[in-house]
């Protein structure tokens, strides 16, 4: 067993050298400035395609809210709401000015601000504070996708249901 378990640690160690290599190079760096404007290109036509499909499960926030403030979503990963108190989440702080360009383009939006955090470690955002919490294409590329569901609980308020 022990022969195995060396040659399984040998292979997972040589697969990861690219990233090791990257990661010392200073690559990783250049991919967090590159990725943003990449996915800004990509989700143009994603959001084209999906646009009415958004807006009908958007439609319907707002019943979420029982204040008479506007409702407070979350954002886990850059994206839009709608009517709402818009605060994002990212743990890359190069998608802020991308961010800010869909901003200016969905003017029924206030945008509270960027917390420039990994949804895992979201202790920024105050327990209860929110009234929706929204992970659109982005549990698939978190760590720990448990954590994220937890993190989105903490900072929903308590609804009661009518």
């Amino acid at each position: 067993m022990s022969v195995l378990m060396h040659a399984c640690v040998l292979v997972v160690q040589t697969l990861a050298l690219p990233l090791q290599l990257a990661q010392l190079l200073g690559v990783c760096r250049l991919y967090k400035r590159v990725f943003p404007a990449l996915m800004d290109r990509l989700s143009l036509a994603y959001n084209r395609k999906m646009h009415e499909k958004k807006r009908e499960l958007f439609r319907e926030l707002l019943r979420f809210s029982s204040r008479d403030e506007p409702l407070r979503l979350l954002e886990v990963g850059c994206g839009s709401g709608r009517g709402c108190k818009v605060t994002c989440t990212d743990p890359n702080p190069h998608f802020k000015d991308y961010l800010q360009k869909s901003m200016d383009k969905n003017d029924h939006l206030v945008y509270e601000n960027l917390v420039v955090a990994p949804g895992e470690d979201l202790r920024v955002v105050e327990d209860n504070s929110m009234d929706v919490v929204v992970c659109t294409l982005v549990l698939c590329s978190v760590k720990n996708t448990p954590r994220v569901i937890q993190e989105a609980k903490r900072v929903l308020r308590p609804v009661l249901l009518r």
